[in-house]
């Protein structure tokens, strides 16, 4: 059980907090390529409980400024682009995408304020749609390279959704493997094909003409280990059929709040649960596909039939009861609220609160990754604090051992599992268009 002061440390995470030290660390999405549109590429953004203004300007170059104009703190987000630059309204005053300042047209001719005068900028990176920022001093640190960032633009495909709760719950149940078995149960197996998004997550195990959602289903006490790696924590979720064949399962999390799980045999999931403040937050994802190239369109459009823009905001959640239908709860799926996992995990996260009081709470055997991250949160507050370096903060040379991460999901002997997921792994990179160019993160 947790102490009050503990849950404060793990979860504020805005300016001024231990937290919001660490988070300042590292890069966090900061936006989708597709909320900048050639019309009005300008976006208000909120990030660890600050506010900025994300723009491009004519040159295709991406700026992250601090939002309130230096001058007399007016909204820039509302700022004109143009002459190399954004536009405030009140006064004109023109910067950058560094944070110069080019213009003060009001001030007097030969006026010099304008070279005295600097907006706080933060550098922007672009990563298979998403536009990563980071707010930290110093050298930014260098991107591990991950799966979904060396795949092409074509077999990646990048999306987001709000949730109306603290970031840390958010990306927990990702790390919860025993959840699935149970909040994610359907009472029939739907066939995996066509466009409903909910069926994208019931297609079958590799390796097995069996239903993912079916085996989790039936065998709803997986053996759970935990193990730490250069990246955070692989964890293995492991399902024994019989004597012959296991369900394995092996999943991770991307310190500090990331994800990377199995969709299907040939496409993962990279998820980062970005705290918009500490009682809000993001859920930004790249799917990657070691096969053939995803159509951008329709999983875009198929995704919209879930979310509105311009926040990307649920269209079923806690405003409408999750669309809760106690018929629909008798006989096919356990939660009453629909085929789409995504708001199952909506429900349970946010009903623990905006943010959870865990010194309420009671673990068990299958928290065992949940209790191995928080550890691994906490000491990383603690080093930060102490002057020390935390988890995952790349240099350019090592940011090219940090790899993978493997993700697996498939049918596994029961006596030699340890290297099935391993062989998973090569087999699918060897069949890959892309990804058998790039050296497997199991190999030294």
């Amino acid at each position: 059980m947790m102490s009050p002061e503990q849950n404060e440390l793990i979860t504020r995470v805005g300016p001024g907090t231990k937290g919001g030290a660490l988070m300042r660390y590292y890069w966090h999405p900061v936006a989708l390529v597709d909320e900048l549109p050639d019309e009005r590429p300008v976006k208000a953004v909120r990030l660890l409980g600050q506010d900025f203004v994300l723009f491009r300007d004519e040159r295709g170059r991406y700026g992250l400024l601090d939002r309130d104009c230096p001058h007399r703190g007016a909204d820039l987000a509302y700022g004109r682009l143009e002459d190399g630059g954004l536009r405030c309204l009140f006064h004109g005053w023109l910067f950058d995408v560094d944070g110069k300042c080019l213009e003060t047209p009001a001030e007097p001719e030969g006026s010099t304020l304008c070279q005295k005068v600097c907006q706080k900028s933060y550098p922007v990176v672009v990563k298979n749609g998403i536009v990563f920022g980071w707010l930290g001093t110093g050298e930014a640190p260098a991107f591990p390279e991950f799966d979904c960032f060396l795949a092409p633009s074509t077999h990646a495909f990048a999306f987001k959704g709000l949730i109306d709760c603290n970031w840390l719950q958010a990306l927990e149940v990702g790390i919860d493997p025993a959840h699935a078995s149970y909040l994610h149960r359907f009472y029939e197996d739907e066939d995996p094909s066509g466009d409903a998004y909910g069926r994208q997550f019931r297609a079958n195990s590799a390796d097995t003409n069996i239903p993912m959602t079916r085996m989790l289903r039936e065998y709803a006490r997986p053996q759970i280990d935990v193990e730490g790696t250069d990246f955070g924590l692989r964890i293995f979720a492991l399902r024994k059929l019989n004597e012959q064949h296991t369900h394995v399962r092996v999943t991770n999390l991307v310190f500090p709040y990331a994800f990377v799980i199995p969709m299907s045999a040939e496409m993962t999931i990279t998820q980062w649960h970005v705290p918009i403040d500490d009682t809000s937050c993001y859920w930004y994802a790249i799917f990657t596909s070691f096969g053939g190239p995803v159509d951008h369109a329709q999983m875009r459009e198929q995704r919209l039939k879930l979310y509105e823009l311009p926040d990307y905001r649920p269209r079923i959640g806690r405003h409408n009861n999750y669309g809760y239908d106690v018929a629909e709860q008798k006989d096919k799926t356990f939660t009453g609220m629909g085929f789409d996992i995504n708001v199952h995990d909506q429900w349970a996260v946010e009903s623990q609160g905006r943010i959870q009081d865990r010194t309420r709470e009671h673990l068990g055997y299958s928290d065992k990754a949940i209790v191995a991250y928080r550890r691994l949160l906490l000491s990383a507050i603690g080093q930060v604090a102490n002057g020390e370096k935390p988890p995952m903060v790349l240099d350019p040379a090592r940011a090219t051992r940090v790899r993978g991460p493997v993700t697996v999901d498939g049918m596994g002997p029961t006596e030699g599992w340890q290297a099935y997921w391993k062989e998973f792994d090569e087999r699918r990179r060897r069949g890959s268009s892309w990804a058998a160019a790039t050296p497997s993160p199991l190999v030294a």
